[in-house]
Formats: C-alpha cells, sequence, structure tokens
C-alpha cells in the first residue's frame, strides 16, 4: 500500500513544503488542508494553536493519511506534540529538520510572532550545536502580505530591510525561514543579504527525511500535472483559495472545501 501524506498550514505557505516533497519523491499521494477560515496562525495564542492542531489532526486521520507533515512553523512550535499524541502515524516537522541542516556558529530565524516567543528553533538548533548562536526574529507582516500575493510592493521590501537588520547586525552567517511561506520571498530575501549568508529552507531538510517512507530517488515536477495525485481542501472560500494556488503551482487545482471547527475551538 502506498503512503498517503497529509500536510496541513493556514493558507498557500505549505505550498513550499509540498512542491519539495513533490521534487524529492514523484508524484506522491497527498492530502493538502489549509486553514483558509483561521490564517495567519501566527498571532493566535498557544491555547488557540494547540486546539486548531487537535481539530486538522482528527480531520487527517478520517481521511487515512500514513504519515503526517507539519507544514506551518507556528504549529511545529506550538503543538508538535499534540500532533503526534493524536495522529498515531509518522510525523514530519519542518523545525527539527532545519536544526539537522546547520552547520554555522551564527544564525539568524525569521519566524511568526508566535514561533519566535517559543524559542523552538534555539532550542531545537542549540541542543544539535550546543554554543551556536540563534537570533530569532519576528516577522508579522510577511504572512499577511505573501496571502494577498502583494510581492512586488516598495513596502514588502521595506519590511524585509527592517526584518533583516538585526540579523546583518550580528553578522549572521546562515538565516533560517522559519515560516513556510517565507520560501515565496525568496528572491527577495536573497538579493538583501550578502552572498555569503546562506537561506536554509527547512522544507528541503524534510523532504530528505521523508527518505524513510519513499527511499531516495529524485524527481522533478515537470510532468504535465504533478498534483494530479494530491487533494487540495480548504476551511473557507476555496474558489478564492484557488486562484491564490494557480500563482503558486502554475495550474487551477480544484479545491473542496472542508469544515474542521468543533465547540472546542478557543476564539
Amino acid at each position: 500500500m502506498n503512503p498517503r501524506i497529509g500536510l496541513f498550514d493556514s493558507g498557500v505557505g505549505g505550498f513550499t513544503v509540498l512542491k519539495q516533497l513533490l521534487q524529492k519523491h514523484g508524484d506522491i499521494s497527498c492530502v493538502y488542508l489549509a486553514d483558509t477560515a483561521r490564517v495567519p496562525y501566527g498571532n493566535k495564542s498557544p491555547k488557540q494553536i494547540r486546539t486548531i492542531a487537535h481539530e486538522v489532526v482528527h480531520w487527517l486521520k478520517e481521511d487515512n493519511v500514513s504519515a503526517v507533515v507539519v507544514a506551518c512553523n507556528t504549529t511545529n512550535s506550538l503543538a508538535l506534540d499534540v500532533v503526534q499524541n493524536i495522529s498515531q502515524v509518522p510525523v514530519f516537522g519542518l523545525i527539527k529538520a532545519a536544526a539537522h541542516m546547520i552547520d554555522k556558529d551564527c544564525v539568524g530565524v525569521l519566524a511568526t510572532s508566535a514561533t519566535v516567543k517559543s524559542n523552538e528553533y534555539k532550542k531545537q538548533i542549540q541542543a544539535l550545536r550546543p554554543g551556536t548562536i540563534v537570533i530569532e526574529q519576528s516577522c508579522p507582516a510577511f504572512v499577511p502580505m505573501i496571502e494577498s500575493g502583494n510581492l512586488f510592493v516598495p513596502e514588502l521590501r521595506e519590511l524585509a530591510i527592517q526584518y533583516l537588520k538585526p540579523l546583518l547586525d550580528a553578522r549572521v552567517q546562515a538565516v533560517v525561514l522559519g515560516c513556510s511561506h517565507y520560501p515565496l520571498i525568496h528572491s527577495l530575501l536573497l538579493d538583501l543579504l550578502p552572498p555569503d549568508v546562506r537561506i536554509i529552507d527547512p522544507a528541503v531538510g524534510l523532504a530528505r527525511q521523508m527518505d524513510v517512507l519513499f527511499g531516495q530517488s529524485t524527481h522533478n515536477l515537470n510532468s504535465p500535472n504533478p498534483f494530479a495525485n494530491t487533494r487540495f481542501c480548504a476551511t473557507s472560500d476555496p474558489e478564492g483559495f484557488a486562484q491564490q494556488a494557480t500563482t503558486w503551482l502554475g495550474q487551477c487545482p480544484e479545491v473542496e472545501l472542508v469544515t474542521l471547527r468543533s465547540k472546542a475551538y478557543v476564539s
């Protein structure tokens, strides 16, 4: 029986993880859940994030996935244990994958406010590389701008300059994209960073970790429909999400409307 992978994020950010998985492992069977009704996650409380994670994983279990990819760093940082306790299948997370990619002594992390407050990146990196200097920078305006598609406005560039300044002042040797949305502005960040500063996308490491399920073969996204075996779902406005997805996927997917909310959700 071929594995069926469940991925979830608050919106389009998880596409960066999905693409890395398909790039590394071919047209595997996936279900991608975008919790668009509650995007962004980065400004929510730990209790809210943990409740959301509980709902999402129960929904994925009903879809009979054989592994769960937490394609959201905020959920990784605040509720990975919830996902692991409920899922009963292998769980793959971005933060641990990123920590295994670190080979520098001074590292910057761009992330949501919730992820930065958790200090999870610093904990995971320093657990593997004691003594590593980790500087975490909150970027609260990035996700709303990326979700709206405003990637070429001067305001986004000014925000990126502002967010990167503490990292550049500290002379970091690498910058971790600690939110799955941020690889969507990779070219902007690359333009603003010195050429000797490495940009680390945790999704690359996560795709490698999934060799345990799919082997080490490498594929590409040049097939006519690389997402043919991916089921796309959203918790609100599936038509709008499909239009957003077209920009990042290069084709317009069929998106199903699903419901996750329960009385347990804390607003």
